[in-house]
């Protein structure tokens, strides 16, 4: 939804460089920045014809990480997918001259479709339901079908390696997070359950590798769909997108059946009875008729993206997914000690590293003993 511009921009500027460099867009403009919240600002913009188009730019001032806010990398990667079978907007220019509007951004397509926050789809009918999530994992197939050479992007990332370097990266967080004191009681966040453990387990036990595009936080409500049918028409929000691992997306798209499954006793934030196995107590998969269940994603996935994928390397894939969930709430509980992020939201979101932790411990058992759980 469009709101309030809280972070205005030169418009007469704007105008002047779309003039000399997007003559698609006919000023003059009216801008109004999107209201949810996106790392990187996001502005819808209307020409004088009435048409929409979605400006992107990284925040104002000094940024705290360097591979975040990479406006440049968003683009590259959505120009180049446009001539393929991957649904993406169209991208009609980067600009990264900060003089312009006082930070790189660019412009692109507005998708004029449906988004949903919630995956189970609600109030939608039970064969549009089954169908949009047939839709995004056939999306995501096609996706990493494609050779990075073949789209120019033989550069974006490293071709092998990528769950080494998430676990370099990651590890490097965990260590700094657990040191964070609280600002008034002075204890420490405190190391994950499990970490030595951990670190030695996904150092010398990974996937068979695979270089592909990956988008990087694939899931449900990055996507648009069309606005009457059950199709996805874009994939929005590829900051973090790399050249990587395709187990990752694929985690991370099904996660509210690992999530859901593994804590069905626990009131966990992320958990959703409408993905708890039927046979489950409390499961509401009957009030979401068309659900797939988590097997026949991870089927329509093989089909679309053209090989099978061993159990043990998807539970070992889906372990690694929670574990790095589980570092990234803690760092909300790191910056919740310091009181950068002060709300009850944060605290509850940072007391998840625990359970998440666990939920990762228990699929590494498995993988561990041979009997690949979910």
């Amino acid at each position: 939804m469009a709101g309030v511009v809280r972070q205005p921009i030169d418009q007469e500027a704007l105008e002047r460089y779309l003039k000399q460099n997007v003559p698609e867009v006919k000023p003059p403009l009216e801008l109004k920045q999107f209201g949810f919240g996106q790392s990187n600002p996001t502005y819808q913009v209307t020409d004088s014809t009435r048409k929409r188009y979605v400006l992107r730019k990284k925040p104002p001032g000094k940024l705290l990480s360097k591979t975040a806010h990479q406006v440049d990398r968003e683009y590259r990667v959505i120009h180049a997918l446009e001539n393929t079978d991957v649904a993406v907007p169209k991208a009609y220019c980067l600009c990264e001259d900060e003089s312009i509007i006082g930070t790189a951004f660019y412009i692109m397509e507005f998708l004029d479709g449906r988004m949903f926050e919630n995956p189970s789809f609600p109030g939608v009918n039970a064969e549009d339901r089954r169908e949009m999530w047939h839709d995004a994992i056939r999306t995501l197939g096609k996706l990493h079908r494609i050779r990075p050479k073949d789209v120019g992007l033989e550069t974006f990332g490293k071709p092998a390696g990528f769950y080494n370097r998430q676990l370099r990266t990651f590890g490097r967080l965990a260590e700094s997070q657990a040191a964070a004191k609280d600002k008034d009681s002075g204890e420490a966040v405190g190391q994950l359950p499990h970490f030595d453990d951990f670190i030695s387990f996904f150092a010398n036990n990974q996937p068979k590798d695979r270089g592909v595009l990956v988008h990087g936080d694939y899931k449900i409500d990055n996507l648009v769909f069309h606005k009457t049918e059950p199709k996805v028409i874009g994939i929005l929000d590829w900051e973090m997108s790399t050249v990587g691992h395709p187990y990752a997306d694929l985690t991370n798209l099904i996660e509210p059946w690992t999530v859901s499954n593994a804590t069905p006793s626990w009131p966990r934030i992320h958990a959703d009875h409408a993905f708890l196995h039927p046979s489950r107590d409390g499961s509401k998969a009957s009030d979401f008729p068309g659900l797939p269940t988590r097997e026949e994603a991870v089927k329509w996935y093989e089909e679309t993206a053209g090989f099978d994928i061993p159990a043990r390397e998807l539970a070992w894939a889906t372990s690694f997914a929670l574990f790095r969930d589980s570092i990234i709430f803690q760092g909300i509980a790191a910056r919740y000690a310091v009181r950068q992020a002060s709300s009850e939201k944060a605290m509850a979101y940072g007391n998840e590293r625990g359970p998440f932790a666990e939920m990762s411990w228990w699929m590494v058992s498995s993988v561990k003993d041979g009997k690949s759980k979910l």
